[in-house]
């Protein structure tokens, strides 16, 4: 075992009530794991892990971690927390490389189908396979694990991680429809009145929300969401602007300077302390080269770059901030290419099921839609969060699928 592995988990208070646990959306034992580590149950460790969270191995290589397990580490007051995240990565991948699932008899005659296979279709489907479901994966990408795979560049997120799951899945028995779009050809209604008893959507937020502003359509402008899936297919020049500041813009940011840019300017109509991206991201694409241009909101693009107003933080008469353009202040950022990245929406293919008016799938806290036998969870119910929240919510509707299919079977 890694020395620095060892120290660490040595580090750890074993807190009566640790904080860290509170902290993780998926209330992972960390107290149980230190303590399976240092007395040398590595595989114990793992597996516990994993029932827990089928996702570990991911959830410890990008989760923020400074605001769930690490962040709420009692040693964080006076020093350094624990390096959970360091930890838990250690022992789950060493889990994914030695130990091999037994495949589970199939114990039920319901066959269920899970429309992709991003964080949310990739947990429900462990979680159902081992309970002896039969279960089909329809994927409309080529490989799994959604933006997982096309969405978060392999400097942070390896993607031989997510071939393991693949095969992981495979050994329990989960079978794979690549390149299968649900909808156009199969919808939502064949799936049911064909062979499956039950239907999970975790088909993510995929369409980029557009600014809305001339010269969005121009040939040098791109959404990001777009760019990460593909970014050898792009030129961007030497030039880059990428508007926006959370996560999936500094994952462009960082792409870009990786892709040839020379400079990349990132624009944000807020301050600093505003952004949603986490502060290892920020800190990260700053340590890269990155530049930030704070206050900043566009308002034309052009054939040179971005003209943009500055803006201003002022206190509505409720004492709530927003931010005002000031009068002329207009002026052109210089770009080859522009980025767009101020957030996503899910794909409107999916026919049959109630939609609210952001998109979104309208689901209750467990997953039930307005359409029996038919569930969802992950970003197309609540918007972009964290692997870490979309596991949380999956792992509650699969168990209320095997609640519904239980009873159905009475």
């Amino acid at each position: 075992m890694e020395k620095h592995i060892l120290e660490e988990a040595q580090r750890c208070l074993q807190c009566k009530k640790p904080r860290c646990r509170q902290g993780c959306p998926n209330n992972t034992a960390i107290n149980d794991m230190v303590k399976l580590i240092l007395e040398g149950k590595m595989k114990e460790a793992g597996k516990m892990l994993f029932e827990n969270n089928p996702l570990s191995v991911i959830c410890s290589t990008i989760c923020p971690h400074e605001n769930f397990c690490e962040g709420h580490c009692v040693l964080k007051r006076k020093g350094k927390p624990v390096q959970i995240s360091t930890i838990e990565n250690y022992i789950s991948t060493h889990y994914l490389d030695h130990v091999q699932p037994e495949k589970p008899t199939l114990r039920h005659k319901d066959k269920i189908a899970i429309i992709g296979s991003g964080p949310s279709g990739i947990t429900v489907a462990f979680i159902l396979a081992s309970y002896g479901y039969d279960i089909t994966i329809f994927e409309s990408e080529d490989k799994i694990g959604g933006v997982l795979q096309y969405g978060i560049p392999d400097f942070r997120l390896p993607k031989e991680l997510l071939e393991k799951l693949r095969k992981q899945l495979m050994e329990l028995g989960v079978k794979f429809r690549p390149n299968m779009l649900i909808g156009p050809v199969i919808t939502l209604d064949d799936l049911l009145h064909d062979a499956y008893s039950a239907v999970f959507i975790g088909t993510g937020v995929w369409n980029p929300k557009p600014l809305r502003i001339k010269g969005e359509t121009l040939g040098h402008v791109h959404y990001a969401i777009n760019y990460l899936k593909t970014p050898a297919a792009y030129d961007l020049g030497k030039k880059v602007a990428v508007i926006g500041a959370g996560n999936v813009a500094m994952d462009a940011a960082r792409m870009a300077m990786r892709n040839g840019a020379e400079e990349v300017t990132m624009l944000y109509r807020r301050g600093e302390e505003d952004m949603s991206a986490t502060k290892h991201e920020y800190e990260s694409a700053k340590a890269e080269g990155v530049t930030f241009s704070f206050y900043r909101s566009p308002v034309e693009i052009v054939d040179t770059g971005i003209r943009c107003a500055q803006t201003r933080k002022e206190l509505d008469e409720k004492g709530n901030a927003r931010v005002t353009a000031i009068e002329n202040s207009e002026k052109l950022v210089n770009a080859d290419s522009v980025i767009i990245a101020v957030s996503q929406a899910p794909r409107s293919n999916l026919k049959g099921i109630e939609i609210g008016t952001s998109g979104l799938i309208i689901a209750d806290d467990h997953g039930r839609t307005t359409q029996e036998g038919l569930f969802a969870s992950g970003d197309v119910v609540t918007g972009a969060k964290t692997v870490a929240e979309a596991t949380y919510y999956s792992k509650r509707v699969a168990r209320t699928i095997i609640e519904y299919l239980e009873r159905k079977a009475a």
